[in-house]
């Protein structure tokens, strides 16, 4: 996922009408100030709550949260049966995000899910028919992560335009944003939810789109609303009968939403390679990586490569997990503006093939999620004609 510069915000309203010109202005401050209150919010909630949870941790010891969380898992109807007539391959119409244009002015491809599923439509890798389409998450679903507090934030389009990085958004009403915006991501949540079922069931499941690996229970961040792979996760304990599961996160940016959910959560091994030099900077959740690998802007294919196969050789020892979550950004891809790598389009394939072939290798069921992405379409045939 991808955070722009705040000169790149500027470039690209030059061509917009003045009157947006001017609304952008206007409520640039707004939402900074509103960034600078909702993080101190944020700490003053933490800290209040870590207060209230030391108090009582002698009498609860946290197993209020945990029973609660396995109530509303165990509540959730994101788990459906699929018939074997269906692929393991995830997508709805409603991922794709079009808010009047305006979606436009951010780099990341907002509206790629559904171009992604035409390529493979128009190709004749997968039928229509074939395809599974998930429910959408509904807030009890997303409480087994997300504070109440959280999801309330969300509420005002001010804090909604600041995690996607879209200015714009904060002058339209909630209702609004609500549907163009948060629908499509709830959709996705429990596309991922829903794949790592279906990767139980089938050895492997990809959903075209989440991987929202900025986002933590308590904030958003980088395009990322929801903390889908936390999110999967904990479904995974509670219906899969999974206790170890393997986070490999190859989007160019660090995955720190996920690193802050399950920091020093033994249940969870996370293999990240990124790299340092770009957004998120999120120093604090670098030390909940088990595995770091950092590739610096300018590292060529051949160099990634190389250490990303002494990287998985490495985990084998370090870890044996019963599921994997793969993160599969190609904003690795040479001539991104964000990652600033410079990995070819056969690297890419190379890169997921050799993750692919990790799991298959040990039996363990995988879960790809697209992230900053078009690496499906380099992907998924191959594994069509080869039978993973």
């Amino acid at each position: 996922m991808k955070n722009p510069v705040v000169t790149s915000w500027t470039e690209s309203t030059r061509n917009l009408f003045k009157p947006v010109i001017v609304l952008v202005i206007t409520f640039a401050a707004t939402v900074k100030l509103s960034q600078s209150l909702y993080r101190y919010n944020l700490r003053r909630r933490s800290r209040a709550r870590s207060g209230t949870m030391s108090s009582s941790s002698s009498s609860d010891n946290g197993t209020g949260v945990q029973a609660r969380r396995r109530s509303r898992i165990l509540s959730s109807k994101l788990y459906f049966d699929i018939p074997n007539s269906k692929v393991p391959l995830i997508y709805s119409s409603a991922y794709d995000i079009t808010f009047l244009g305006i979606e436009k002015l951010h780099p990341f491809d907002s509206s790629k899910w559904g171009r992604i599923c035409g390529f493979l439509l128009v190709d004749n890798v997968v039928d229509k028919n074939c395809i599974v389409e998930p429910l959408e998450a509904s807030k009890n679903d997303l409480l087994v992560v997300h504070s109440e507090a959280y999801l309330n934030c969300l509420k005002k389009s001010a804090n909604v335009a600041m995690i996607i990085e879209v200015p714009h958004v904060a002058v339209f009403p909630n209702c609004l944003v609500q549907q163009k915006v948060l629908y499509p991501f709830r959709n996705q949540v429990g596309g991922t939810i829903l794949a790592a079922k279906l990767a139980k069931e089938r050895g492997w499941a990809i959903n075209v789109g989440g991987g929202f690996h900025h986002c933590s229970g308590e904030k958003g961040g980088g395009f990322c609303a929801y903390a889908d792979i936390s999110l999967c996760i904990h479904f995974a304990f509670e219906r899969l009968n999974i206790s170890r599961v393997m986070i490999i996160d190859l989007d160019a940016h660090q995955g720190n939403g996920h690193e802050t959910d399950f920091a020093n959560d033994s249940r969870v091994y996370i293999l990240d390679v990124y790299n340092p030099g770009i957004y998120p900077f999120d120093y604090e959740a670098r030390r909940y990586i088990d595995q770091k690998v950092e590739v610096v802007s300018g590292t060529t294919t051949n160099e990634y490569l190389r250490k990303l196969d002494e990287a998985l050789e490495v985990s084998v020892h370090s870890f044996d997990p019963e599921l994997i979550v793969y993160n599969a950004g190609t904003d690795i891809l040479d001539g991104d503006p964000l990652g600033r790598l410079k990995i070819s389009p056969d690297g890419i394939t190379n890169r997921d093939e050799k993750v692919f072939r990790f799991a298959r290798k040990r039996n363990i069921p995988i879960v790809m999620l697209t992230s900053g992405a078009l690496s499906l379409c380099l992907i998924f045939p191959s594994l069509i004609f080869t039978g993973f």
